[in-house]
C-alpha cells in the first residue's frame, strides 16, 4: 500500500471520526440543556461506538502493517482506551446512569475530539508530504 493512498484514506476516515466526535459532544450539550431525552440520545450514540474505535483500530492497524511506526505508536493510545472500555463492556451509554456520567462522558469526548483534530491536521502534512514525493 503506497503511503499516498494510506494518508489519503487516513484523512478521509479520521475526518469521519472528528463529524462523529463532534456530534457526540453536540449531542451531550443537548442532554445538559434537556432539548433530548437519555433514550434517544443513548439510542442514537450507541450504534455509532463500536464502529468508531473499529474504525480506528483498523487505520492503525494498516499503520502497523505499512511500517509507519511513529504513526502507528500516535495511535496506540486511544486504541487501547477503545479495546479496555470493550473489553470491560462498559462502551455503551446507559440511560438511566447517563446523568451521573455525563460530566465524564463530555470530558472523554472533548479529549478525543481534541486528538482527532490533532491526528487529522497530522495526517493531512503526511499526505501532502507523501504527494509531493510521488512527484
Amino acid at each position: 500500500m503506497s503511503g499516498t493512498f494510506l494518508f489519503i484514506s487516513a484523512v478521509v476516515i479520521n475526518a469521519v471520526n472528528l463529524f462523529l466526535q463532534v456530534f457526540f459532544t453536540i449531542m451531550y450539550g443537548d442532554l445538559e440543556c434537556d432539548y433530548i431525552n437519555p433514550i434517544e440520545l443513548c439510542n442514537k450514540l450507541n450504534k455509532y461506538i463500536v464502529p468508531e474505535a473499529a474504525v480506528h483500530a483498523f487505520l492503525t492497524f494498516l499503520f502497523l502493517i505499512t511500517g509507519h511506526w511513529f504513526t502507528f505508536l500516535l495511535n496506540l493510545p486511544l486504541v487501547v482506551f477503545n479495546a479496555m472500555k470493550i473489553t470491560k463492556n462498559n462502551h455503551l451509554l446507559d440511560a438511566t446512569e447517563i446523568f451521573r456520567t455525563l460530566n465524564k462522558q463530555k470530558k472523554e469526548s472533548f479529549i478525543k475530539l481534541g486528538f482527532h483534530l490533532f491526528l487529522f491536521f497530522y495526517y493531512l502534512y503526511r499526505m501532502i508530504l507523501a504527494l509531493i514525493e510521488d512527484d
